[in-house]
């Protein structure tokens, strides 16, 4: 009933468009424009990622920061105030501070403090003629995604089988998953995670594939049903600000 939002993910690497794609389909599904703009990628990953994003009915576009150098400087954040004022979105996602903060992933630190300040700026009057004369604008959700402390769930039960098409066309995140869980995980480990293992155990993309089918299904049943939810599997998010009710849900 509410679903109809227009909405901007602000992803770092492109993988956050799977992570919370159960909530941006569903947004796409009730007619909700949904765009996602990734700061760092690959170029061989790039072509993955819109496959990825079209599967989920998210367009998506490429900010082409370089890894390692990503700053809240003057034009990265013009870059994203021009991109917010374009869209125009009611909506911004992106990844939690505090999960960000001790994620060992190079840039999202950074990322976060340019994402935040660019959301500020977007809303005042900055920089207006050399953002293209845009009128500010103001967000008026801000949501984090896989938060430390979440607030609110999202019901992905009727998109989860989508979610899993979309990662699957990341073959690179599979591959790279396989080989850095392949460092940290024993055989003995993984042949108790997955009964085909020694089947897949030398096809990185195959063994990259089952392991995020097991885990993102344990991560959305811990979020749902496990958590007494009356949802089975379910998106976290963590809204910034107290939610705004007319009535008691």
């Amino acid at each position: 009933m509410h679903g109809k939002k227009d909405i901007l993910l602000l992803a770092t690497y492109g993988m956050e468009i799977v992570e919370c794609g159960g909530t941006l389909a569903k947004q796409v599904k009730a007619g909700g424009s949904v765009q996602a703009a990734v700061s760092l990628v690959r170029p061989e990953n790039r072509e993955q990622v819109e496959k990825a994003a079209g599967v989920l009915g998210v367009k998506v576009s490429f900010l082409d920061f370089k890894s390692g150098e990503v700053q809240a400087d003057v034009a990265s954040k013009s870059k994203i105030v021009r991109l917010i004022r374009e869209i125009r979105p009611e909506i911004i996602i992106t990844q939690d501070p505090e999960h960000s903060f001790l994620d060992l992933d190079p840039d999202r630190r950074e990322a976060m403090v340019l994402y935040l300040e660019a959301i500020s700026l977007a809303a005042r009057d900055w920089k207006v003629e050399e953002c293209g004369n845009l009128k500010p604008h103001l967000v008026k959700s801000i949501y984090f995604m896989t938060p430390e402390r979440p607030n609110c769930v999202i019901d992905i039960a009727e998109v989860f089988r989508l979610k899993e098409q979309a990662m699957a066309e990341l073959t690179g995140q599979l591959a790279f998953t396989a080989e850095m869980l392949g460092k940290m995980v024993s055989a003995a480990a993984m042949r108790c995670l997955l009964t085909d293992y020694e089947q897949i155990k030398d096809v990185p993309v195959e063994l990259g594939r089952a392991l995020h089918r097991e885990m993102n299904r344990a991560f959305h049943l811990y979020h749902g049903l496990l958590s007494h939810s009356s949802f089975v599997l379910a998106e976290p998010f963590r809204r910034l600000g107290r939610f705004e009710l007319e009535y008691l849900l």
